[in-house]
């Protein structure tokens, strides 16, 4: 508990600093990208101002290179000099290759005018407008806080899956732990209960009673060896996936409400797939359950096994209240569950089981409200 405690609070300080941080980054990009558009227009306007002088003087004998020197330093900010009829009298700084265009004059135009306020020249009759553009270096300081943004959402998303995985992985270790003390505690009443069935064979006890006492037992023997294999990995060997499924199918039939009917077909009598028995008969036994549940205690359950050439399909279909399209991937999630009561790990751990453990799949093959539910697993056949 103190492990997810402190790792909320960890995430909460890293989540808070870096805004912080951000905050100032972006605060410090603004303030300098307005300092910075402001000495631009001081140059704009200096260059005006040589523009001007050119223009009114009159004295041959005057030197003119001042003038010409702020003109000639003026290299990376685009401008246009329009008369005031609107006719374009001379540009700086625009693309060489594409200046005997009206066309593209007339566009980077729209672009000045919507990017900077003109600047006005004046003298005698004649008044001349200078429209400028932002420097590139100008443009793609406007974009570094977009850039900014997205890194960060980008470390954010490396941290959140780092701290989720530590999560799972500790919640992964959690159920393992106990899972395995479960097989630990049954296994010792199991022992206990060995010795009495021993006992009632020795007392000539009717036989029927004691095999399915004896029935019960080794159920829970499987069920407690399920939990032992949990976290591990599971040993794999050649079975006959009929005979297997088979046996789950039977042991749940013969302890339901005789109001759920129950119908097992298979092509063959023999497949063979690499199984462990235990963990595969525990999918079959929670999808057996869960359409009971399904149907409420009443309808029809029917299990059908077939083949092609590469895989072996095991189709379980039930008259229950059905799934929504919307939810046929989602109740494989863990905590997934309509149900009052449950935690929703039955679908998940099988889907786990079939998939990880065995390399098959396992989905909804069919579903209609109110009309049933077709779940299929596909697993690998062994000739």
């Amino acid at each position: 508990m103190n492990f997810f405690k402190n790792t909320l609070l960890t995430k909460r300080i890293v989540i808070f600093v870096l805004f912080i941080i951000v905050s100032l980054i972006l605060w410090n990009t603004y303030v300098f990208f307005q300092k910075f558009k402001k000495d631009e227009r001081t140059k704009i306007e200096v260059f005006a101002a040589a523009q001007l002088e050119l223009a009114t003087n009159t004295d041959l004998n005057a030197s003119v290179n001042l003038p010409l020197k702020i003109l000639e330093t003026n290299t990376n900010i685009p401008t246009i000099l329009l008369n005031r009829d609107g006719s374009i009298k001379s540009f700086h700084n625009l693309d060489s290759t594409k200046t005997n265009n009206p066309e593209y004059l007339k566009k980077q135009l729209a672009i000045m005018k919507k990017q900077n306020a003109p600047i006005e020249i004046k003298y005698e009759e004649i008044i001349q407008y200078v429209y400028y553009k932002d420097s590139d270096l100008l443009d793609k300081l406007t974009y570094y806080p977009i850039a900014l943004v997205l890194i960060l959402i980008l470390f954010l998303t490396v941290i959140y899956m780092l701290f989720s995985s530590n999560k799972i992985a500790e919640q992964n270790r959690l159920w393992t732990g106990m899972a395995k003390e479960t097989a630990h505690q049954i296994g010792t009443p199991l022992s206990s209960l060995l010795g009495w069935i021993t006992i009632l064979k020795a007392e000539n006890i009717s036989e029927k009673y004691v095999d399915e006492i004896e029935n019960d037992v080794h159920r829970l023997n499987i069920i407690a060896n399920r939990f032992s294999k949990i976290g591990s990995t599971p040993a794999l060997n050649k079975e006959n996936i009929v005979s297997i499924t088979k046996q789950t199918f039977t042991y749940l039939e013969s302890r339901s409400s005789k109001q759920v009917s129950f119908q097992f077909t298979s092509e063959k009598e023999e497949l063979f797939s690499n199984l462990n028995t235990e963990l595969f008969g525990w999918v079959i036994e929670n999808l057996i359950k869960n359409s009971i549940d399904a149907m409420k205690g009443k309808g029809n359950i029917s299990l059908a096994i077939s083949e092609n050439k590469k895989a072996i399909k095991i189709t379980i279909t039930d008259t229950g209240k059905g799934i929504e399209k919307s939810q046929f991937k989602q109740i494989f999630k863990p905590g997934f569950t309509t149900k009052k009561r449950g935690w929703g790990l039955g679908l998940s751990l099988s889907k786990r089981i079939v998939e990880e453990y065995h390399n098959g799949k396992i989905f909804v093959k069919k579903s209609e409200i109110n009309k049933g539910t077709s779940i299929q697993i596909l697993m690998q056949k062994i000739n």
